[in-house]
């Protein structure tokens, strides 16, 4: 007898819309919102002449489900976390001047093959796929997103890491000029962060190169940002120009600003409260509900096996 064990963040298949019904729902309200939100699209949108906008929308992959709605486009990209370009919620406003074409992406470090990408060759090289995805903010707010992109495992399939490169850093751009809180030189940048090579070739760690079925929108960390669903939300680094592998842990750009409250796993554990704050609950964007958390975001079956043996490192900081 074949007996299906459920993943803990996945719902029944009777509660789940049709995928018909869905894909027709979707494309009527992308009409609506294209016509409602023509005036602010332009001001958050990816669209810098982008060539690959012909590979979107992606194929879903059906692995990865959600136990929630998708949060609506306009809600979250008008929501988010780019410091870069300020520290209000609105920084749609102000991104803008993110140029993302030209763009490189340099893998190096230790790797039999470092190379430089064209960002467009790099897309263009990869399987993209759509994947459904929570995302959950250290601010205990939480958004559904449905990003395409490629496993960061295909890229360090590519990259042939050497058996002494234990973890990948990444780096985003550096570049005053484009964005105007780097002028602001006592704040560490250019923005860091880091994982695990087994954090990195984990089924769920995804490299994000759009969102809704097109090229990923600036807020979000256009043309390429990371995600990493069990984990608070400033681990998944925006515009990504470095992808690293080394032997030495990474230093990220909170933990260099406040260790004490921000640490290198930072994955997600309702019993585990922020120093000024509880991780008990969340606020769903868009709908005004506060819901539980869940440990690792719920994603605990991908997950929970890369810290067997780490209890006594702060992973939930």
């Amino acid at each position: 007898m074949l007996i299906k064990r459920r993943k803990g963040w996945e719902i029944p298949e009777h509660l789940a819309t049709p995928e018909a019904l869905f894909l027709n729902r979707r494309a009527v309200l992308s009409g609506a919102a294209a016509l409602a939100g023509a005036a602010v699209w332009p001001q958050w949108a990816a669209a810098d002449a982008d060539p690959t906008a012909s590979l979107y929308p992606a194929k879903r992959n059906e692995t990865y489900k959600l136990d929630r709605d998708i949060t609506p486009e306009d809600v979250n990209g008008k929501y988010n976390n780019f410091y870069e370009f300020g520290f209000t919620k609105d920084i749609y406003r102000t991104v803008d001047s993110l140029k993302t074409r030209p763009w490189t992406v340099a893998v190096d470090g230790m790797v039999e093959d470092k190379k430089t990408y064209g960002i467009d060759d790099l897309i263009k090289a990869m399987p993209l796929e759509e994947r459904l995805y929570r995302h959950r903010c250290v601010e205990a707010w939480g958004m559904a997103v449905p990003w395409t992109g490629f496993p960061l495992s295909a890229l360090i399939a590519k990259a042939k890491p050497l058996s002494s490169a234990k973890y990948v850093r990444f780096e985003t751009f550096l570049d005053a000029k484009m964005a105007p809180t780097q002028r602001q030189t006592w704040y560490p940048w250019p923005y860091v962060e880091g994982l695990t090579m087994a954090e990195a070739m984990n089924d769920l760690t995804f490299m994000v190169t759009g969102a809704y079925g097109k090229p990923l929108p600036k807020p979000h960390g256009a043309p390429l940002r990371l995600a990493t669903p069990w984990k608070y939300g400033f681990k998944s680094i925006k515009s990504i120009v470095k992808i690293t592998f080394t032997d030495e842990r990474p230093v990220s750009y909170w933990e260099t600003l406040q260790s004490s409250e921000y640490g290198f796993w930072a994955n997600v554990n309702p019993k585990v409260p922020h120093p000024r704050w509880s991780q008990a609950t969340e606020e769903v964007l868009g709908t005004g509900q506060r819901v539980p958390t869940l440990l690792f975001n719920g994603y605990g079956d991908y997950v929970a096996d890369l810290y067997k043996g780490l209890e006594g490192q702060p992973l939930y900081m």
